[in-house]
C-alpha cells in the first residue's frame, strides 16, 4: 500500500477565546497528517513529542485516526505548546517549542512527503527535515507549506532564505497571501509565488481566505477559484485542511510520486479546478468548527 510521510511539529494548542481556556492537539504538519487519514489515506507522522501528559494526548489523538507515529518521534524533553488567542475568529500564537528530532526513516512505498511550518524554520530539527526531503525526492512528490509564524522567526529576510531551501526541493508549494507578503516584505504575493515557481516547483498555490485560491502550474496554467462563504467559528487548521485535501486530490488524480513529476507540471485545467474546489470546501467546513477538526470523507457527501 502506498503511504504519505508527514514531517513536522505536533503540539498542544492552548486556545484562549477571552472567556475560557481549552487544550487541543495541534501543529500544522500533524493537522495535515490527520486530515489525510480522515480522507482515507495511509499516513506516517514523523514528529517530536515528550513522554508527558501532553505527549500522550497527541499519541492517542493521532492513533484514533490511524495515523502511524514514527518510532523516533518520542524523544523530546517536553511536548511543545502553542497558545492561540482568538480575536474575531482569527488566531495569533505564542510558542514553547522543542524541535530536535533525529534522522527520519522514509517508509516503503512512500508516494508523497509533506513538510512545512516550524519544522522547516527551527534548528536543529530543520536540518534533519531538509536531509530527509532531499533524499525522498528520488521516489516521492514533495509538498511544502511554509505556514509562517513571525513570532518565532528572526526576520523576514533570514526566514525567506531558510524556507527557500525547501521551495527548491518541493514539487507543490502552498502558501497564504499573508505568508508571502510577510516573507516578501511587502512584495506583491503573486510576484513572490511566481518567483518561487522559478525555483523548481511544479505547482504553486496561494490561499487568500474568503477571497479564494489562485494557482499556477509549471507549464503556464494559472487559475483562480472563489472561496466558500460560511460562518467562521475560528480559522485554526483551515490551511492545513486545504493542504491535506490538495494532496488527497492530486493522489486521486494519479499525479503523485517522482515518476509523475512532469505530469504534475502539466496538470489539466479541469483536474486542477476540481482539486482546488474540493480543497476549498474542506477548508470551509473546518473553519465552522472549534479547533483544527478536519472533516472525514463520509461528511463530504
Amino acid at each position: 500500500m502506498t503511504r504519505a510521510l508527514v514531517i513536522g511539529e505536533s503540539l498542544i494548542d492552548v486556545v484562549n477565546d477571552g472567556a475560557q481556556m481549552s487544550e487541543h492537539p495541534g501543529g500544522s504538519p500533524m493537522n495535515v497528517a490527520v486530515g489525510l487519514a480522515r480522507l482515507g489515506r495511509d499516513v506516517e507522522l514523523a514528529t517530536w513529542i515528550g513522554d508527558d501528559a501532553h505527549g500522550h494526548i497527541i499519541t492517542d489523538y493521532v492513533a484514533a485516526d490511524n495515523v502511524h507515529l514514527a518510532a523516533a518521534s518520542r524523544g523530546a524533553t517536553r511536548t511543545s505548546t502553542a497558545t492561540a488567542t482568538l480575536t474575531g475568529g482569527q488566531a495569533s500564537y505564542q510558542f514553547d517549542l522543542d524541535w530536535a528530532l533525529p534522522a527520519i526513516h522514509i517508509p516503503q512505498h512512500c508516494l508523497v512527503v509533506h513538510t512545512g511550518s516550524l519544522a522547516c524554520g527551527i534548528d536543529p530539527g530543520r536540518r534533519a527535515v531538509a536531509q530527509t526531503v532531499a533524499t525522498a525526492r528520488a521516489s516521492s512528490t514533495i509538498t511544502f507549506d511554509p505556514n509562517v509564524r513571525p513570532s518565532l522567526l528572526e526576520d523576514p529576510h533570514t526566514a525567506r532564505e531558510d524556507l527557500e531551501q525547501f521551495v527548491r526541493l518541493a514539487d507543490v508549494v502552498k502558501a497564504s497571501d499573508e505568508d508571502l507578503t510577510w516573507l516578501g516584505q511587502g512584495t506583491d504575493p503573486v510576484e513572490m509565488l511566481t518567483e518561487w515557481m522559478g525555483m523548481g516547483p511544479r505547482l504553486g498555490i496561494m490561499t487568500m481566505g474568503e477571497h479564494g485560491v489562485m494557482a499556477m502550474a509549471a507549464h503556464g496554467l494559472e487559475m483562480r477559484v472563489p472561496g466558500e462563504r460560511v460562518k467562521i467559528v475560528d480559522t485554526v487548521g483551515a490551511g492545513d485542511s486545504f493542504m491535506s485535501a490538495t494532496i488527497d486530490g492530486l493522489w486521486t488524480a494519479g499525479l503523485l510520486g517522482a515518476d509523475h513529476r512532469a505530469d504534475l507540471g502539466r496538470i489539466e485545467p479541469g483536474v486542477l479546478r476540481q482539486v482546488l474546489q474540493r480543497a476549498a470546501r474542506i477548508a470551509a467546513i473546518t473553519v465552522t468548527r472549534t479547533g483544527a477538526n478536519p472533516p472525514r470523507t463520509a461528511e463530504l457527501g
